[in-house]
């Protein structure tokens, strides 16, 4: 069990509207979005391992252009998650909703619609494909908090 939990992203940002906040403050750091993308893939490449075993398609996102893989994990009342990909800005796309969705509770998850994609510019300044795949993440972890 210790061996898996260090996979999942403990929350950096006390509530999921912190979290968001912060996102969006350090994207206004940069001029452009090649830099935001760099950025992102920085992010991507911090998130903690995702175990190799876990790469199947029993954990796969539905509805991503690259190959996404997902895990959750309750403890204390709270939804824990582990996520990886096989692209490096999708991979720093999972860290940044695993940012705001991991570690909160169903109700807070189910609360923060993933409108902040399109607020922050991300979906628009993505590829179309990319774009519905990051919606299809996020959709994926609040499906999960759903049950």
């Amino acid at each position: 069990m210790a061996e898996t939990t260090s996979c999942f992203v403990q929350p950096q940002e006390g509530e999921a509207a912190q979290a968001i906040e912060a996102i969006g403050d350090e994207l206004s750091l940069f001029d452009d979005w090649m830099e935001r993308y760099q950025y992102i893939i920085e992010l991507g490449r911090k998130l903690p391992a995702f175990p190799q075993d876990w790469q199947d398609d029993g954990h796969r996102v539905p509805g991503c252009q690259s190959q996404v893989w997902l895990e959750a994990e309750e403890r204390d009342g709270r939804l824990f998650f582990a996520g990886a990909s096989d692209a490096a800005i999708v991979q720093g796309l999972v860290a940044l909703l695993l940012r705001v969705y991991s570690g909160r509770t169903r109700d807070e998850i189910m609360a923060t619609d993933p409108v902040f994609l399109h607020d922050l510019g991300l979906v628009k300044a993505l590829s179309a494909n990319r774009g519905n795949g990051v919606e299809a993440m996020a959709k994926a972890i609040r499906q999960r908090a759903s049950f």
